[in-house]
């Protein structure tokens, strides 16, 4: 039964993997898997009225099927870029030895150290390899920024975050969980022996002629590890405000901020909302030979260079709050703490914004305002505070709509209704949305960009840091003051067209 003409932008970038329909059938019968829902197959046909095909593919898979017309051209291109490529997983498992695939035995004490030595032999063998390098070359293909590796009863479940959002990949299966575990724990030179403690550790490596770091974390589980692995790609760190989605309002008053001799900035925002590349751009951008620059971090994402990056090591001692303590002594201008999580930390921060440092840092608070309550809920002096705070920065990621697939629609009236309430000033733009298409793996989202909340520290937020205001009491001010609300500034970025509505939904409180 024909659903219409499909081209081959149309095609799911992530099609169903059909182990009944060998490719020689689908090439030589002009077919192509699309897509599996409620056990309807849905497929694209050369010709779908060939009752013939339809009824060898249903025998083969067991589902009803649906066929689209399409092209033969875009069928067989299709098979060729988007098929054949979720055989070589196929491919690999089927050239291990048949004892690599027994590693989910019960074993007895005795029996734990010839265990390890197995998986180590097995995590070294090629097959492995390959497997754990196609995981991570598609990860990357996918522009993921992580990769989770989620052990399950009857499951290994594979899921690469692209854009803030996690996405499901094709996985291995469950009895080559203990030998891909084992593989990546070798790689991150981790103690693979170590099953009951969480590990942390890095990888190298150089792949097509770009140099990528990997953040590798373990946590024992109730059927194995969890594995995550953060992709830290030097080649895509962008270390302009303009880049990061800076509007040129909020990119004006924070290059203001950073170009004072001292104080303490903060920016804010869950993790993953941005706030070490933020950090890091605003250090590229003051960095001169004339400046001494020393960070302390948790843990080191990037490397600059020309500044002196810290890593802490708790189990040694060294902490933020005595990283930082023994950084005042080596005569910086510039100091970035990664994160204050405690009063000692604060305190010497504070310190030393107050004696001629230029002090950057982040926190986990819900807005900008929600910052200075915090530090002094933390037990900060409301004077020091008061004297020390340049501004607050608070930030969110926005999905960017796809170019490729960006359409107009007309959004309900409910939204209209919020959206002029909030953007009194704006016109009413053309709303648009992505519909979906193979460059951005129907998700109609391809990038993402900040959207951003700045409170400056003027002379009136101040005196209202003096009488220890709660944080409306802050906003309000702000807010009066002329500061754009991190959901307006994501109106504002709908209204240009960059955005969906969904999105700043998303990220941000109603206001």
């Amino acid at each position: 039964m024909s659903k219409g003409i499909l081209e081959l932008d149309d095609y799911p970038q992530n099609p169903y993997f059909c182990e009944t329909l060998p490719v020689k059938f689908l090439k030589e019968q002009h077919v192509f898997p699309l897509t599996l829902n409620d056990n309807r197959l849905s497929v694209a046909m050369a010709d779908p009225t060939n009752m013939t095909t339809v009824d060898a593919i249903q025998l083969a898979t067991g589902y009803e099927v649906i066929g689209h017309q399409s092209s033969p051209e875009d069928i067989l291109q299709a098979i060729t870029q988007l098929y054949q490529q979720h055989s070589a997983m196929g491919e690999i498992i089927g050239d291990m030895r048949p004892e690599s695939q027994e590693l989910t035995q019960v074993l007895t004490d005795d029996q734990e150290e010839d265990d390890i030595k197995h998986l180590q032999d097995v995590a070294s063998e090629a097959p492995v390899i390959r497997l754990v390098n196609l995981i991570i070359t598609r990860a990357l293909d996918s522009r993921a920024s992580d990769i989770h590796f989620e052990p399950f009863e009857r499951q290994f479940q594979v899921r690469y975050r692209v854009d803030g959002v996690l996405h499901d990949a094709e996985a291995p299966p469950a009895h080559l969980q203990a030998a891909i575990t084992s593989r990546i724990k070798i790689m991150a030179k981790l103690n693979i022996a170590e099953r009951r403690l969480p590990q942390d550790g890095r990888i190298k490596l150089k792949i097509g002629g770009k140099h990528i770091d990997f953040r590798i974390s373990t946590l024992p589980t109730m059927h194995g590890e969890s594995i995550v692995m953060r992709i830290l790609d030097r080649g895509n760190l962008t270390l302009d405000l303009i880049s990061l989605g800076f509007p040129d309002d909020i990119r004006s008053k924070l290059e203001k901020m950073i170009a004072r001799p001292y104080g303490m900035i903060l920016v804010t925002g869950p993790t993953g909302s941005g706030k070490t590349t933020t950090l890091y751009t605003t250090l590229a951008k003051i960095n001169s030979p004339e400046k001494k620059i020393i960070t302390v971090e948790d843990p080191i994402e990037y490397q600059l260079r020309g500044v002196n990056q810290i890593q802490t090591k708790p189990e040694i001692g060294l902490s933020f709050a005595n990283g930082l303590r023994s950084i005042v002594r080596q005569d910086p201008d510039v100091i970035m703490v990664g994160e204050i999580r405690d009063r000692e930390t604060a305190e010497i921060a504070i310190q030393s914004a107050l004696t001629g440092h230029l002090v950057f840092s982040t926190l986990h608070t819900n807005d900008a305002p929600g910052a200075i309550t915090r530090l002094l809920e933390m037990g900060i002096e409301d004077y020091l505070l008061a004297s020390s705070i340049i501004g607050v920065l608070a930030q969110r990621l926005v999905r960017l709509i796809c170019s490729e697939c960006k359409v107009p629609f007309d959004p309900d009236p409910g939204f209209l209704k919020e959206y002029h309430a909030v953007a009194k000033h704006l016109s009413t733009p053309t709303f648009q949305h992505g519909k979906g298409c193979r460059r951005c793996g129907d998700t109609g989202y391809y990038g993402r960009s900040g959207i951003y909340e700045l409170l400056p520290c003027t002379d009136e937020i101040r005196k209202l840091i003096i009488q220890r205001p709660e944080a409306k009491a802050l906003r309000d001010t702000a807010l009066e003051q002329g500061m754009r609300t991190l959901r307006e500034d994501g109106w504002l970025k709908i209204a240009t067209g960059l955005t969906t509505i969904d999105e700043v939904r998303r990220v941000t409180q109603e206001d």
